[in-house]
This record gives C-alpha cells, structure tokens and sequence, in this order.
C-alpha cells in the first residue's frame, strides 16, 4: 500500500497570508473588524425580521434563513484565523479541520441552494401575484426551506463518509483555513475521485441553481417590462439587492471551482477564498438594508421589548 511508506498526519499546518509580524498584526486588525461587522449585521438582520410583525412575510424569512448562515459561515474560519495571526504555530488538529471543511462545505451549499430559492419566490410574487397566497404560504415556505437545508447536508455530508479521507505528510496547506480543495492535496492517495466528487456536488450545487436563478430573472425582467413605467423600478428595486447577492457570491465561487486551476491552492485562490468566506457574509446584511426600505425603517422603529 502507498500509505505504508507515508506517515499519517494527526495535524495540518495552514501556512496563512504572511510570515511577516506588521503585516499579520495589520491583518488582524482589518480581519477583525470585518468579522464585528458580520456579526453584528447578521445578528441585527435576524433579530429585526423576528421582530418585526410587517417582514413576517416569505422574502423576509428567507433572508433570515440567509443571515443565519452567514453568521455561522464567517464563524467557521474567522476565530481560527484571527488567532494564527497571531501566533507562530498555526495548527489545527485533524478532527478540527475535517469539521471545518464540513460545516463551511454544508453552509456554503446550502446558501447556494437558498439563492435559488429566494429567486422563485421573486418569480412567483413579480409573474405569479394572484398565485403568490397559495404558492408561497408559510407551510409551503417553511417545507422550501427546511428541504434546502436537508438537501445541503446530504450533498456535502454523505459524499464526505462514503469516501473518507486519509492525510499523510508533509502536513502545509497554502491556506488561512481547512478548504475542501486544499485539503484533498493531503491525501494519502490517489485523488482523482475526490475532485470528481467536488466537481459533481460543485455543478449541482452552483451552476444547477445559477441556471434556475437566470431561468426566474429572464421571466421576471419580462414581466416587469410588461407593467407601466411607473411602477417598473419600484418592482424591480425588490429584486435588485437580491442580484448583486447572486452575482457576487456564485461568481467567485465559480471561479474557485470551475477555474482552469482549481486543483491547485494558490494564493489568488486563497483570496477568492477571503472573498466569499469572509467578505461575504459581511456585506450580504448590509446590501439588504442599505438597498431596502422596509429593512432600514425596521431598523430604526424595531423594539423588541414592546414584543
């Protein structure tokens, strides 16, 4: 066997940004302040939307939904990153970052799988309104949503336990966190089923909804050209945050998965990482409420105590 001659690895080293001390400490000042904004914005976000009974509505619940996984998401890799830059030893145990990998691989699925969702419901309320009642009521939403976060558990989970993976040594991944991508480079052996498997989750879980997201957004834009000028920026001012969402996250993480160099763990990759990982789930609360009147009004009248 390979991995006789190899010694199995009970750690994995992540080699970070820098081994330079001012730019690390720079680092983690900017890395934390993205972080307290993320929380904050998130946590804002969820409490708003529960609190306030005119956003109990299926678009508001779905973007709760978003910022629930968002606020887990950047959890996943912030906290270990912020202390590796600041320490000399930047080590993460191995039953550490296979949790790492799951949870980031499952809620960063799912989200993918949630975008979709809250472009059908834009589709059933902007092409469908008489419909939407029915449609789109709360067992229905809450079934949608419970399906999505199912079905992102099975698709990054199940894959992971019926091909579990060795790691030898050399144990250095050129990274800030346990990546999926990156990881596999520690495999014992042959790894051509593991990407097969990436790629095959990657094209259902990216570029399957990105196709139905673009499918509800060409019958959307028809429809709105259909409705009087007057009306037509208001109803497509509900769709816009939404876009800018869609637009940002799949893109980069396309690019990370269907890049010609997506095998390797390169530092542009580990930027594109910095981007959807961290970067993020910091902005997605704060294009939502800048972008949204409804959300900014709660965030100013909402007061839970009255609740």
């Amino acid at each position: 066997m390979e991995t006789s001659n190899r010694t199995l690895a009970t750690e994995v080293v992540l080699l970070g940004f820098s081994k330079n001390g001012i730019i690390n400490i720079a680092l983690f000042i900017f890395f934390s302040m993205v972080y307290l904004i993320t929380i904050i914005g998130n946590g804002l976000m969820i409490c708003v939307i529960l609190f306030s009974p005119h956003l109990h509505i299926p678009m508001y619940f779905f973007l709760c939904n978003l910022s629930f996984i968002d606020f887990f998401y950047s959890s996943t890799a912030m906290p270990k990153l912020l202390v590796d830059l600041l320490s000399e030893d930047r080590i993460i145990s191995i039953i550490g970052c296979g949790l790492q990998v799951y949870i980031s691989v499952f809620l960063g699925d799912t989200e993918c799988l949630l975008l979709a969702l809250m472009a059908y419901d834009r589709y059933v309320a902007i092409c469908r309104p008489l419909h939407y009642p029915i449609l789109m009521k709360w067992t229905v939403c809450v079934w949608l949503a419970s399906f999505v976060w199912i079905l992102g558990f099975l698709l990054s989970m199940v894959p992971s336990f019926l091909m579990p993976m060795t790691a030898c040594n050399p144990n250095q991944i050129n990274h800030f966190m346990c990546e999926v991508i990156a990881v596999i480079k520690l495999s014992c052996d042959s790894i051509y089923m593991n990407q097969l498997v990436i790629f095959s989750i990657s094209f259902i879980t990216l570029l399957v909804p990105f196709m139905l997201i673009i499918c509800s957004y060409i019958c959307i834009i028809s429809s709105i050209l259909k409705i009087h000028s007057v009306e037509r920026s208001k109803t497509f001012s509900t769709c816009t945050s939404h876009i800018i969402v869609v637009v940002l996250f799949y893109g980069t993480a396309m690019v990370m998965y269907f890049g010609p160099s997506s095998q390797y763990s390169t530092d542009q990759e580990k930027c594109i990482s910095v981007f959807y990982v961290i970067v993020m789930p910091m902005l997605n609360p704060l294009i939502y409420s800048l972008k949204n009147k409804e959300v900014k009004k709660a965030f100013i009248f909402v007061n839970p105590v009255s609740h």
